[in-house]
């Protein structure tokens, strides 16, 4: 069955990742903020400009596309920044979800829509993560996608809506802008490699360990949610190890053409920051059949190999 499916957050690092995997249905269209980054006119893709917060142009565009799948990726991401943007996020993350869903019950569509939440709903811990643990957030991230992650999942219970939610443990490669640590890592070293920085890596907590996932591999198990996860349900996307951030940095230096020193910011530590975050995957594994395949090591190399391709090929501050 061909499905008309529509990418929110299509301009974003995942969304990217997923409209490559996408590239070969017809009916696909793909939302970008009207003021954010511009979309990719070479994709062949309908692109909608559309503000999650602007509920009429939500329900005009879905009407419009009448889709029968729908991603939703659009929202806030930054953990780091969200103390000083609470309200920001809790608009994006929480109120833009309720304006996706919501457009899809009062249209009446049958559509699945699959919902990303986030691993930082979760209470840390030193065990592996799973979907019954306690939901403690941390941070106003963290809060703001707890409120997405219940929304959705009050939508499947009590509106009936066929919705199932998507919890990922941290990912990274190509294409991650560089407010996330693998990638701010990586666009350093490129730019020491390329003579644009004395050799130092300005770093925060290097002792925290965190699940890491290529996202690639996030995409493969956002694209088996949409065809095999239960409605209603939520699933861990991780690799159920938590790699230490020093171990990550060091493997990036090692790659480097250059030698590289390490240096604390102050700026970069954040005021809570959980030692260990791991997650425990096996639903998915159950109920997907999904497992990740890529490496840290490849994801790691073509990470710093993209950023060498970008400083290339532009002039970054």
């Amino acid at each position: 069955m061909a499905h008309s499916i529509l990418v929110t957050g299509a301009t974003g690092f995942v969304g990217s990742h997923l409209l490559d995997r996408l590239a070969d249905h017809t009916e696909l269209a793909g939302w970008y903020r009207p003021d954010g980054r511009q979309p990719d006119r070479s994709r062949a893709i309908q692109w909608h400009p559309v503000d999650v917060l602007d509920a009429a142009a939500v329900r005009d565009s879905i009407d419009q596309v009448s889709p029968t799948r729908i991603y939703h990726l659009a929202g806030a991401p930054l953990v780091g920044a969200s103390a000083a943007t609470v309200v920001p996020q809790l608009r994006a993350n929480a109120l833009g979800t309720h304006h996706v869903l919501e457009a899809v019950r009062r249209l009446g569509l049958t559509c699945r829509v699959l919902v990303v939440s986030s691993a930082q709903i979760y209470q840390a811990g030193d065990e592996a993560i799973s979907e019954t643990a306690p939901l403690v957030p941390t941070s106003p991230y963290g809060l703001s996608k707890l409120a997405a992650d219940q929304i959705a999942l009050r939508a499947a219970e009590e509106d009936a809506l066929d919705v199932v939610v998507a919890r990922p443990f941290n990912h990274a490669g190509p294409r991650q802008g560089p407010d996330f640590v693998v990638s701010s890592f990586a666009r350093q070293i490129a730019l020491i490699e390329a003579g644009k920085l004395p050799p130092v890596i300005h770093v925060g907590n290097l002792s925290a360990r965190r699940d890491l996932t290529d996202v690639r591999d996030v995409v493969d198990a956002y694209l088996r949610m949409m065809d095999s996860g239960q409605r209603g349900r939520p699933y861990n996307i991780c690799s159920g190890r938590a790699w230490r951030v020093s171990d990550l940095l060091d493997e990036l230096r090692h790659l480097s053409s250059v030698e590289v020193n390490v240096e604390v910011d102050q700026s970069l530590l954040r005021p809570i920051d959980a030692p260990v975050l791991q997650g425990d995957a096996a639903r998915a594994r159950a109920e997907l059949g999904w497992t990740p395949r890529i490496p840290v090591e490849r994801l790691l190399r073509d990470t710093l190999d993209w950023w060498r391709a970008e400083i290339r090929t532009s002039n970054p501050a």
